[in-house]
C-alpha cells in the first residue's frame, strides 16, 4: 500500500491513542496471559488479560464454563502460569471455532450451537457521525420478557464509536445499571478500517500495513476504561478475515463473532439464529426489519449470546 492511503489509518490511529491516554490513564501495563487461577471462594477462572489499574495489578478474567468475563486485583487471586486446562467449556469452544477451513468472511460462531429456541441480537457500534438508534435499543429494552428480568443484547463496539459517542454509551451503560438490558459487550476493533473500493483480502483489519495487536488489545484497555468489561467474544469489522487473524484470536483467547441474519442484507433470522444489525445509524435497512420482527408477538426471544455456546 503506497504511504498516502496509509496515512489517513495512521492518522486516525494516532488520534484514538492520543484521546485513549486522555481518558483513561488508570488502565496501564495492558498485556496477554494465559493463567490458571482461583478466586477466594475457590472457583475456577482463566486469566486471558494482565494490567495495573490505578497502580493495582489486575487481571481480566473468564469463567471457563459460563464464559462470562470479570476483573479482580492479583493478589485476590491464586494463579499459576501453567496454560488453561484444553478440556474446559471455553477452550473447547475457542478451538473449534477458530479451527480451518478458514472462510474470508463470516468465520466462527454464526448460529448456536445449542439447540436453544431463542435468537441472539447483536448490535455494531462501528465509527458513524450520524445518530444513535437509541428507539432500536427502547424497542428492546421494552420486550414482554422485560418482565422476566434485563433483555438480553450483545454490543459490538468500537474503539472510534466510543470515543465520539460518550453521551450514548453513558445512556447504553445505565440501561445496564438498571436492569433493562443485560449487554454482553464485544469488542469490533479500535479503528475499523474500511476502502470501499479496495477487495476484502486488502481492506478492515486485512488492510496493509495495519497493527492488529493493537487494534485488539487497545480497544480491550478503552473498553476497561470507560467502565464496560470486554467479553471473550470479538467481530470482526466487515466479518472479514484470514487464518492469520483467526489464529490470532485463538492465541489472545477469543471467540470469532460472525451472523447468519444480517437484517440489512435482507437474511432472515430462525430459532438460534444471530442477528446482525448496526446501532450507530449506518444501517437503517437493519433497523427498519428487526423492529417488525421485535413488535409480533412471540416472533422472536433474545437469548444472552454465551447461551450459542455448548456449556
Amino acid at each position: 500500500m503506497r504511504l498516502a492511503h496509509l496515512l489517513p489509518i495512521l492518522l486516525l490511529a494516532s488520534s484514538v491513542a492520543t484521546a485513549c491516554a486522555a481518558t483513561s490513564p488508570s488502565i496501564t501495563d495492558y498485556r496477554p496471559v494465559s493463567q490458571s487461577c482461583r478466586d477466594k471462594a475457590g472457583h475456577e477462572l482463566t486469566a486471558i488479560r494482565s494490567f495495573t489499574r490505578d497502580g493495582v495489578p489486575s487481571l481480566l478474567l473468564a469463567d471457563p464454563r459460563t464464559f462470562a468475563t470479570s476483573t479482580a486485583p492479583a493478589t485476590d487471586l491464586r494463579c499459576t502460569d501453567a496454560p488453561a486446562a484444553p478440556n474446559t467449556p471455553l477452550r473447547q469452544e475457542i478451538t473449534e471455532l477458530t479451527a480451518p477451513p478458514y472462510r474470508l468472511q463470516n468465520h466462527g460462531l454464526t448460529h448456536a450451537r445449542t439447540k436453544g429456541n431463542g435468537e441472539f441480537l447483536t448490535v455494531d457500534l462501528c465509527p458513524s457521525s450520524r445518530p444513535f438508534e437509541r428507539g432500536m435499543f427502547e424497542t428492546v429494552e421494552n420486550l414482554p420478557q422485560q418482565k422476566i428480568g434485563p433483555v438480553p443484547v450483545a454490543v459490538s463496539i468500537t474503539g472510534t464509536w466510543l470515543l465520539k459517542h460518550p453521551t450514548e454509551l453513558a445512556w447504553l451503560k445505565e440501561q445496564q445499571a438498571k436492569g433493562r438490558l443485560a449487554i454482553t459487550w464485544v469488542n469490533h476493533s479500535l479503528t475499523h478500517p474500511y476502502k470501499p473500493k479496495a477487495p476484502l483480502d486488502r481492506t478492515f483489519l486485512l488492510t496493509p500495513g495495519l497493527d492488529t495487536d493493537r487494534e485488539i488489545l487497545e480497544e480491550e484497555r478503552l473498553m476497561l476504561a470507560n467502565g464496560i468489561t470486554p467479553s471473550v467474544f470479538f467481530r470482526f469489522p466487515g466479518l472479514v478475515a484470514d487464518g492469520g487473524l483467526i489464529t490470532k484470536l485463538r492465541r489472545l483467547s477469543l471467540i470469532p463473532l460472525g451472523a447468519d441474519a444480517w437484517l440489512a442484507k435482507g437474511e432472515v433470522p430462525t430459532a438460534g439464529s444471530i442477528i446482525l444489525v448496526h446501532g450507530n445509524g449506518n444501517e437503517p435497512a437493519g433497523i427498519r426489519r428487526l423492529l417488525p420482527l421485535l413488535h409480533e408477538p412471540g416472533r422472536l426471544y433474545l437469548l444472552p449470546l454465551a447461551d450459542a455456546l455448548v456449556p
